[in-house]
């Protein structure tokens, strides 16, 4: 891989707490515990050992960030203030706390890196 684009934002992605229910195990698939962070800029999360966050929650995620990268509030959407929301996975099992950094580098589309 050749990470050509230094993005605008990052992500970090906390887990805050399990819906119902104190253990990972027989609960949620990929193993998230309350306390575990991912990071990310425009790739998918993974936290301090390499492992990725789940990929139903990413489902989710995206489009959130997504809005961010796109100027938006998400406020507008529930968010906690502009560059913060809390997600409940798919499953209904886990919560996520996903919060984005403005970096202060051009963005993608406006800044003329997209071309076809």
């Amino acid at each position: 891989m050749k990470k050509w684009y230094d993005e605008e934002y990052e992500f970090e992605v906390e887990v805050i707490r399990f819906l119902h229910g104190d253990s990972t195990e027989r609960y949620c698939r990929n193993g998230e515990e309350a306390g575990d962070v991912y990071a990310c800029t425009y790739g998918c999360p993974v936290n301090q050992d390499g492992h990725g966050i789940c990929s139903k929650v990413m489902m989710v995620m995206f489009p959130v960030m997504e809005a961010v990268r796109s100027g938006g509030d998400l406020e507008n959407i529930g968010g906690n203030d502009r560059y913060s929301k809390n997600i409940v996975c798919p499953d209904g099992c886990v919560e996520f706390k996903l919060t984005a950094k403005k970096l202060g580098n051009e963005n993608f589309h406006k800044g003329g890196f997209f071309s076809l």
